[in-house]
């Protein structure tokens, strides 16, 4: 979360299709030349790719935005999809994602890098997406049906926009994907761009293998970001592609060509980075702001570039922080800017020691308690919703208690804060992933993530002389 506020993400952003069922299929090529888009595309797309930058920021890494840049675009040479703008960006988010508009515009996310071996596997992750646009199965939704949340109670809606129907149709591919047949087609479609590129087609079942892996660790392992991982298809035994697959010959140059790929990662953080502050056991400890926060133990906690969202295990409550604004007192804040229904209380006090004020009541029927703290100068909102009344009875408690955690951060929770960095090792003999991580920040509980960094998941020890990711 940085200092800026800005508008909740809405419909909009429902344009951004993840990653997440890269099935084994066919090899093959683009049936047919598929026309550029229309405007209705790139009309979506520029809409879109606003919001996407509000939510993920680009990283700011040249070399690896130009790297993944080149690589996509050397990719997208091998779709027969025309007159089409392709667009590379790799996104400063711990999220082990990749997504794609329906224009051309393909986002990367900063943490599926530390989880993929090579550039070929890379590649697949790209290839996959570009798939989906070739195949303009982000266009062919616009019938599906829309699953409604929470929403946000520091911005309220304000309307359906224009897009809504279709764009709530990406929402739902976001979450489930495009079905079966559509990831099946784009990962057929991907392996024959990567074979064209000179990439081994079988990186496209390793970057899968190794993505089901990270999905199946989710929530359990220290320094992921949970909740960000998806199931992935199992193409059926017998696949025309898996026979076809294993009887190729292993390139020779595989080996160089992975140690390559990991030099470039070199320095990349782990997890959360300094500007969104980092996240542990759901504490926020956010170094640049000075301040921390304790979500709710065992809720699902988001950390995005304008607000920190947690939801419960049942989808009926969520708790959000967020940047408020640089002027008025913060009962000023509440009673203009949060948007009750009539009859809310408002009461003006302190927080962690800070001018704060406090309102409770309920936003659209929805109950609300919020809380607006001045904190360093500036001003944030701490804000918990539930989906009715009988939510709101069982939830209350750990609401206010994470709003009463608002605190300043201390010296000791500073060092605490410092982000985790990937570096690299050569295993020496006799060395194991459990001496790693007791050798690392992560401690001992780090074993199971250097392993799924390394491809070693949920045994086996490297081999003498190989390079590995480790955690500083």
């Amino acid at each position: 979360m940085t200092t800026r506020a800005s508008s909740r993400i809405a419909a909009t952003l429902a344009a951004v299709l993840l990653l997440s069922h890269c099935a084994q299929a066919p090899l093959g090529v683009d049936r047919e030349v598929v026309p550029p888009p229309g405007p209705r595309e790139i009309e979506l797309g520029a809409q879109a790719h606003d919001e996407v930058l509000k939510a993920y920021a680009r990283l700011e890494h040249a070399a690896l935005q130009a790297y993944v840049d080149a690589l996509g675009q050397r990719l997208a040479r091998q779709s027969r999809r025309a007159g089409v703008a392709w667009q590379f960006t790799l996104l400063d988010s711990a999220d082990a994602n990749a997504f794609s508009l329906p224009d051309g515009r393909v986002y990367v996310s900063r943490g599926i890098l530390p989880y993929l071996d090579s550039e070929a596997e890379l590649a697949a992750v790209i290839a996959h997406e570009i798939g989906h646009v070739s195949a303009r199965h982000g266009m062919d939704l616009a019938a599906a049906p829309v699953a409604a949340g929470l929403g946000s109670v520091l911005a309220p809606e304000t309307g359906a926009a224009p897009d809504a129907p279709l764009l709530g149709a990406l929402a739902a591919a976001r979450v489930a994907g495009y079905g079966r047949e559509n990831e099946r087609e784009a990962n057929r479609l991907g392996a024959a761009y990567l074979e064209a590129a000179g990439y081994d087609p079988r990186a496209m079942n390793d970057a899968a293998a190794r993505l089901r892996a990270l999905a199946a660790a989710q929530g359990s392992v220290r320094g992921l970001s949970p909740g960000a991982y998806h199931a992935l298809a199992d193409a059926p035994p017998g696949d025309a592609a898996q026979q076809r697959l294993r009887g190729l010959a292993e390139p020779a140059a595989a080996h160089a060509e992975r140690d390559a790929y990991l030099r470039r990662l070199d320095g990349l953080a782990i997890g959360d980075s300094a500007a969104q502050g980092v996240l542990r056991d759901n504490r926020l400890l956010h170094e640049r702001l000075g301040l921390t926060l304790q979500f709710p133990p065992g809720w699902l906690v988001r950390n995005r570039p304008d607000r920190v969202v947690a939801t419960n295990s049942a989808g009926d409550a969520l708790l959000e922080l967020q940047a408020g604004p640089r002027r008025g007192t913060p009962l000023e804040t509440l009673q203009k800017g949060v948007g009750l229904d009539p009859g809310a209380r408002y009461d003006s006090g302190r927080l962690g020691g800070q001018p704060a004020a406090f309102a409770a009541g309920a936003q659209a029927g929805k109950p609300v308690v919020v809380a607006a703290v001045v904190i360093g100068g500036a001003q944030y909102l701490i804000a918990g919703m539930t989906r009715d009344a009988a939510a709101y009875e069982r939830e209350r408690s750990a609401l206010r208690a994470a709003i009463n955690s608002f605190r300043a951060i201390t010296p000791a929770e500073k060092l605490a804060a410092r982000p985790y960095t990937l570096r690299l090792a050569t295993a020496r003999p006799g060395q194991t992933f459990g001496a790693l991580a007791r050798q690392s920040r992560l401690g001992a509980d780090g074993e199971t993530l250097l392993r799924l960094m390394n491809g070693f998941p949920p045994d086996g020890e490297p081999e003498p002389g190989r390079l590995l990711k480790i955690v500083d």
